[in-house]
Order: C-alpha cells, then structure tokens, then sequence
C-alpha cells in the first residue's frame, strides 16, 4: 500500500515541476507549485501512518504545510492581480518589472 501511494506522490511531484518549468503563465505556475505542496503532503502523511500510526506528527505537520501554501497562494495570486492590472499580462517572459 505504501508504494501505491509514494508511486502517487512522486507522479504529482513530476507533473508539478515540469509545470513549474515549462510554465509561462504565473498562474499555471502557482498552480504547479501548489501540486508539489501536495505530493509533500501525501508523502508525510503516509510515512507518518507507516512508521507509527498512533501519532499523528505527519498529518499535524501536513495541517501547517497547507496553512503555509494557502498563504503563498493569497500573496502569490494578489502579486499577479497587480502585475496583470499594469501590464495586461501574465506571462513570466515579459515580467521585468524588477530591473534596473
């Protein structure tokens, strides 16, 4: 049972970072990131239920990860509402709003 589930979790890893790194559009590549966020969640969760499932350290942990990456989400979607709203796009190519 527990490598169907790591076979899972690494699948939603991979699909992730290559969203990650073919992405051109920062809200896929929030999106991608996010799927990363959740194959770690999968991973602790089960680890956490194979090494000693009367504690629960990994879901507790999986709790504050999801809290972190909600957050990441609310200022990573309000930063491209901002740059949408001055440059009319979203693609990461034709982000230079930080150069010199």
């Amino acid at each position: 049972m527990l490598e169907h589930i790591l076979t899972l979790s690494a699948f939603l890893f991979c699909i992730g970072v290559f969203g990650l790194i073919t992405s051109r559009n920062m809200v896929r590549a929030l999106m991608c990131l996010e799927l990363i966020f959740n194959a770690v969640n999968i991973n602790l969760v089960a680890f956490s239920n194979f090494l000693d499932s009367s504690q629960i350290k990994g879901e507790i942990f999986s709790i504050f990860i999801i809290a972190i990456a909600a957050a990441e989400a609310t200022i990573g979607l309000a930063i491209v509402l901002a740059i949408y709203r001055n440059r009319k796009s979203t693609r990461i190519d034709q982000f230079n709003l930080l150069k010199w």
